[in-house]
């Protein structure tokens, strides 16, 4: 491989950081790859991370010694995600997206990943001084919106299931009261998919009355794990009725939906 230029070896190293986000990289690997000292390493590093900051993008973390190195820890800057959220708050605001029977239709937004993207970080920068083991949802449409939330954390994701799978082999099952429709369903998750004692983040794209979110509490009971948070991309504040479960993080608050008139208002409360 030809010897880099500085800038060069600046662009292909924030690139390999980027794409790799919150993996420890060891200096040895970037000075053998660009075949330079691990001294020019740190400096072109120290550059790259005022680039970061300066951005709003991320930052470096740098560990010392013979299993040290690098990590990229990806961050979205305030500015940027007001914008993000004002964006796809008057996207919801459309009159086409009321359903009959007076619901909002998300589903295309929740698997775009130009918004999810940012919406991972969002939440990512929200919990990540919580310290979670890992991203918990209920299927199906919370599962985009968690992955991206994961993946921004570095951790794994776990998807509960609504009933039983028999692949899923020996399952948690619990039955809970639907807050909004006031049904009892059933949740169930697989032995294998969470070690007891982990400190859970439950993410969900959207809460009523906070039915399902107050089961999945209850289901992370049964595994002796540790809820340190729970991110909601939408909640329903319509009704003054309280919601099931406390201290939970919302991004955007749905305040009216009248099928009949065709109005919507979604705001941005981050």
């Amino acid at each position: 491989m030809e010897k880099m230029k500085r800038a060069e070896r600046m662009v292909a190293i924030t690139q390999v950081l980027m794409l790799k986000p919150n993996v420890l990289t060891p200096l040895t690997l970037f000075a053998e790859q660009f075949r330079t000292a691990k001294s020019t390493i740190s400096e072109d590093l120290m550059a790259v991370k005022g680039s970061l900051l300066h951005s709003g993008h991320g930052h470096l973390e740098t560990i010392s010694g013979a299993a040290g190195g690098v990590r990229y820890i990806p961050e979205i800057s305030r500015k940027e995600a007001t914008q993000v959220l004002s964006s796809l708050a008057e996207r919801l605001n459309d009159k086409e997206r009321i359903l009959a029977g007076g619901f909002l239709y998300m589903t295309d937004l929740l698997f775009d990943p130009s918004i999810l993207r940012p919406l991972g970080l969002i939440f990512a920068g929200a919990f990540r001084d919580k310290k979670p083991d890992v991203v918990v949802t209920i299927e199906t449409k919370g599962i985009p919106l968690a992955l991206v939330t994961a993946e921004a954390l570095g951790l794994p994701m776990v998807v509960i299931r609504s009933g039983n799978k028999v692949t899923e082999g020996s399952s948690v099952s619990i039955n809970y009261v639907s807050g909004s429709s006031r049904r009892i369903q059933t949740m169930s998750l697989s032995r294998r998919a969470l070690e007891p004692q982990q400190r859970v983040l439950i993410i969900d794209d959207f809460m009523k009355a906070g039915g399902t979110a107050l089961g999945i509490k209850n289901l992370m009971e049964e595994f002796e794990a540790d809820v340190v948070g729970i991110g909601i991309l939408v909640e329903a504040q319509i009704t003054a009725e309280p919601k099931l479960v406390e201290g939970y993080l919302s991004l955007l608050q749905l305040k009216e939906l009248n099928p009949y008139s065709g109005k919507t208002t979604v705001v941005s409360v981050f």
